[in-house]
């Protein structure tokens, strides 16, 4: 229990509205202290400033200042008022405390007690006492005690990785590499600087794994989207087709209903007129067979005996159309139909698929060889039949009319788009890094080409090993050239028809890939005209 004075000590301390320890306590003119935020939320919530203790009314509210003096006293009795609180369950206690257990401070590894603020006092002015091993307080002193020669583990053996006392190292490791634990402490602490970097790292790769997962995920999703909308133009052009063939079946059939329907109606007036006539006949007969003037019926007999003249109808029959074979020949060329639209759908789903991954590609001076004739934006290259004094750099070609894009890729994929139109012989495809760019080059997969070309005005072929002719019925506009790098595909098109020409597949990419352009030679201003690069038109 506190005693009375230490309870007036408290009361002193202790502010009237808030009933706790001055915080920047003020004084009133009246002589009374309060926390300046009391006073202050005090006197906004009434009319008249009024001293909550005696009362006193100010009609001007006072300018009060902070009492620095017992605002000082009142923070050294909150600390030594915090100081005397008991300790926690989780805290070390002071073994010198009897009635109310205060927090301990320090643990000493000589008296092997520890103390509180108050008892730790003499610890730091006793002479003998300074002298004593002080640690941050310790619950179980058994802990930092060597059980063996029960004296404090103030060493650590580096041999036998285990904490030690100063009779272990004379005895049990002698000879052994022994530090103090300040330096075993400070070099474990820097390993575990080192392994929270590490362990921060990891968790920077995964969490940047994670956005690339995402990032696959959100292009996945993109892929998805345009695959779906590519399927959904491709089965409604389907559907249509399927429709306009029932239409034309439908009226096909409807035509033949309604000639096998005229062809009746003729039959049929012409039997009604025979009707009529031998109905006309039937009741002349009737009528004559009644009479009883013998002259009457011998003189008309001859002429009402013989039937009007009809036709035999024995031998006349009314058409019945068959639409078996017609529903067979219309299924049969729908089927075609059908075949031809998809593969045509297919073909434009797939270029616009490809499309997207359209890149702008320039062409690269440093490397066209000297007779070439590059336009100023890098888009058109021709062949002249001027030679240039230019630099024999190593990127430039030297013999061979040919030129490279600035652009280079190692990874992904990339389409661009090359105008060949209007010339009887060019080259186009991609090539990688390290080719051979002097001289005589021969354009195989083996030597870093994956290219097409044109000879002779009319002989397309893809530069494998050996080369293929390519099925291409018209002369070649446009030319598409899509590359997957971890695929390992280079594929070309054709891009009015929408018509796959050649794919080089199974390659093995480790190098950057270029694109490249030969327009080959000018032969007289036949060939003159230039490979063009243009932008992809993504409206069709």
């Amino acid at each position: 229990m506190a005693s009375s004075s230490s309870l007036h000590s408290e009361e002193q301390f202790q502010c009237s509205i808030c009933l706790d320890v001055f915080t920047d306590p003020i004084t009133t003119p009246c002589g009374h202290n309060y926390c300046n935020a009391c006073i202050t939320q005090h006197w906004d919530s009434t009319h008249v400033c009024k001293c909550p203790l005696c009362q006193e009314t100010f009609y001007i509210r006072p300018k009060c200042s902070v009492n620095k003096i017992l605002a000082e006293m009142a923070d050294q009795f909150r600390k030594s008022k915090e100081l005397k609180k008991p300790a926690k369950p989780d805290e070390v206690s002071c073994d010198v405390c009897t009635e109310t257990k205060i927090k301990a401070m320090k643990t000493c590894l000589v008296c092997l007690a520890s103390y509180c603020e108050t008892h730790l006092e003499p610890h730091l002015r006793a002479t003998a006492l300074k002298r004593h091993k002080l640690i941050d307080p310790v619950k179980n002193l058994e802990d930092v005690m060597c059980k063996k020669h029960d004296r404090p583990l103030e060493l650590f053996c580096k041999t036998d990785h285990m904490c030690v006392c100063q009779f272990c190292t004379q005895l049990d490791h002698k000879s052994h590499q022994i530090v103090s634990l300040k330096e075993e402490y400070n070099g474990k602490k820097a390993e575990l600087g080192k392994t929270e970097a590490e362990v921060q790292k990891m968790i920077r790769e995964r969490r940047l794994t994670i956005q690339e997962v995402k990032h696959t995920v959100e292009l996945s999703k993109e892929d998805a989207d345009r695959e779906i909308a590519d399927s959904v133009q491709v089965f409604t052009a389907l559907v249509r087709c399927i429709q306009r063939s029932q239409a034309e079946l439908i009226d096909v059939i409807e035509e033949k209903q309604k000639t096998t329907e005229k062809q009746a109606e003729g039959f049929i007036d012409e039997l009604q007129q025979e009707i009529t006539q031998l109905e006309k006949r039937s009741s002349e007969l009737k009528q004559i067979s009644h009479t009883e003037d013998h002259l009457h019926l011998l003189q008309n007999f001859t002429s009402i005996k013989t039937p009007p003249p009809t036709k035999d109808w024995t031998k006349v029959n009314v058409h019945q159309s068959s639409y078996v074979r017609t529903v067979r020949t219309a299924v049969a060329q729908l089927e075609k139909t059908l075949s031809k639209e998809m593969k045509k759908q297919l073909r434009h789903a797939e270029l616009r698929r490809i499309q997207q991954y359209e890149v702008d590609v320039t062409l690269d001076p440093d490397t066209a060889q000297p007779w070439l004739i590059l336009s100023e934006d890098g888009k058109q290259v021709s062949c002249g039949n001027v030679r240039k004094n230019l630099p024999d750099n190593t990127e430039r070609f030297s013999q061979c009319p040919c030129v490279l894009g600035k652009q280079s890729f190692s990874s992904g994929r990339f389409y661009f788009e090359v105008q060949v139109g209007g010339k009887t012989a060019w080259d186009v495809g991609v090539a990688r890094e390290s080719i051979n760019r002097k001289g005589t080059i021969s354009l195989r997969p083996n030597n870093g080409y994956w290219t097409i070309w044109l000879r002779n005005g009319n002989e397309y072929m893809a530069i494998a090993g050996p080369s293929v002719l390519l099925p291409v019925r018209e002369e070649l506009q446009t030319v598409g050239v899509f590359v997957d790098y971890e695929e390992g595909l280079v594929s070309f098109y054709d891009v009015e028809t929408r018509v796959h020409l050649y794919s080089f597949t199974g390659c093995s990419f480790t190098e950057k890939l270029y694109p490249y352009f030969n327009p080959s030679p000018y032969d007289g201003g036949k060939n003159s005209a230039p490979l063009i690069i243009y932008p992809v038109n993504h409206s069709d």
